[in-house]
């Protein structure tokens, strides 16, 4: 059981070594620290001394010490963390990672933790823990405790805040072997959601499980389609339903829940079989109304909460989100369909609501349909959020992953 403590040894080794001795009385039996500083002396030894860390990363210890360049030094020493790491778990010897810093050893040790897949323990005690995390969590399972004080001592409060990450880190090492994976596990389909899609996922999910699929929901939120597509890529999904790809339209206009530039394009590198719709891409995601920025003001919105403001796509945005979900498509390697719920996109672009907009609908179907090339066009003259059109995404998707189609669901629509 190989747990790996990092930090920057200069300025947190006092803390690093009090962790060490609470996962040592906690029964964790090997312990590799890793030291990540570089412009100060190291306070304790270290089982991966900074030499070695700069050197994976191809760069010498003393260059960087006389150029005394600390952001260089901190970009490096998150390559060469990240390097060791990946070297190790492949080998088969990380166990779980344990991580102390500020805003360098945050992003130091969170690197190399995603690094890591899904379900190895990786644990960051951090000043920024109480902040927004994301570009140190990104798509991974990553935790994220907050230091409350700076980590600069040992005092009754990080005292208690160290223990508590050491006996954490020890109990999920030690009851890892335990699991919780069923006996035999299932094939993998993931799916997309957006509050204004939940009816249509929701129906498409029970006719998947009944059809013998696991289905992983993700909310498109900017980082839950990055997790997802991260999962394609790592090969874990079977099949993807990729109802809600609104996260496209704040990559495009510049709202505040992009999954970034490569959304929508791992199932089709990888060849995993996939149905894509447009749910939600009638909006882009702001806070609150205050933040909008000023070039959007006079665009129309909805006030979805207190702390979510959409503002409803243009007619040329949609042309060009057209172009490029049906690029992106026509790029697969795999079965791929694209279906267009032609009587809206999300509960409200639909008759009566505030959203409806039907030459926005028209320009972004008549540009998938333009740039489509080869890849198969389904129109159905529902919306996006009847049953009907959820029964014939979740048995399109069936029809590729199995070859067969769904007859029904318990208590609902079949194909």
């Amino acid at each position: 059981m190989a747990v790996y403590l990092i930090g920057t040894l200069d300025t947190k080794g006092a803390e690093i070594d009090f962790v060490r001795e609470q996962l040592r009385a906690c029964g964790v039996s090997e312990i590799v620290v890793i030291d990540a500083g570089c412009l100060g002396e190291p306070a304790i030894p270290a089982e991966i001394d900074r030499q070695e860390v700069f050197r994976s990363a191809g760069a010498d210890l003393d260059e960087l010490r006389r150029a005394d360049d600390r952001g260089r030094a901190i970009t490096l020493a998150a390559q060469g963390v990240s390097a060791i790491i990946s070297q190790r778990h492949a080998a088969g010897d990380v166990d779980g990672i344990l991580g102390l810093g500020g805003s360098a050893g945050t992003t130091i040790v969170t690197s190399a933790m995603r690094c890591l897949p899904l379900g190895l323990p990786k644990l960051m005690v951090s000043t920024l823990a109480s902040g927004q995390v994301r570009p140190y969590v990104g798509d991974k399972d990553l935790l994220m405790l907050n230091a409350v004080v700076d980590i600069a001592g040992i005092n009754r409060i990080s005292r208690a805040v160290l223990s508590n990450a050491a006996w954490a880190m020890a109990g999920m090492v030690q009851h890892a072997s335990s699991g919780v994976q069923a006996e035999e596990d299932k094939p993998l389909v993931a799916a997309t959601m957006f509050g204004v899609t939940t009816p249509c996922i929701e129906q498409a999910r029970k006719i998947l499980e009944h059809s013998g699929y696991e289905v992983l929901v993700f909310h498109a939120t900017g980082n839950g389609g990055e997790a997802m597509e991260s999962l394609i890529d790592e090969g874990l999904i079977a099949g993807v339903l990729d109802i809600t790809t609104t996260e496209l339209a704040d990559e495009l206009v510049g709202g505040v829940l992009s999954a970034g530039p490569d959304r929508l394009t791992a199932a089709g590198k990888r060849g995993v079989p996939q149905v894509i719709s447009v749910g939600a891409t009638d909006m882009v995601n702001f806070g609150p109304p205050e933040s909008i920025p000023e070039e959007f003001r006079r665009r129309q919105f909805y006030e979805h909460n207190p702390t979510v403001t959409l503002m409803r796509t243009t007619v040329e945005e949609n042309r060009r989100l057209g172009e490029e979900i049906a690029r992106k498509a026509a790029a697969a390697t795999g079965p791929v369909q694209i279906l267009l719920p032609l009587r809206g996109v999300s509960a409200i672009d639909a008759e009566g609501q505030p959203f409806d907009d039907p030459a926005a609908r028209d320009a972004l179907f008549e540009s998938i349909r333009s740039h489509s090339g080869t890849t198969d066009v389904v129109e159905l003259e529902h919306h996006i959020n009847d049953p009907e059109f959820a029964a014939a995404a979740a048995n399109a998707l069936l029809a590729m992953t199995s070859g067969g189609v769904a007859r029904g669901t318990p208590g609902g629509a079949g194909g």
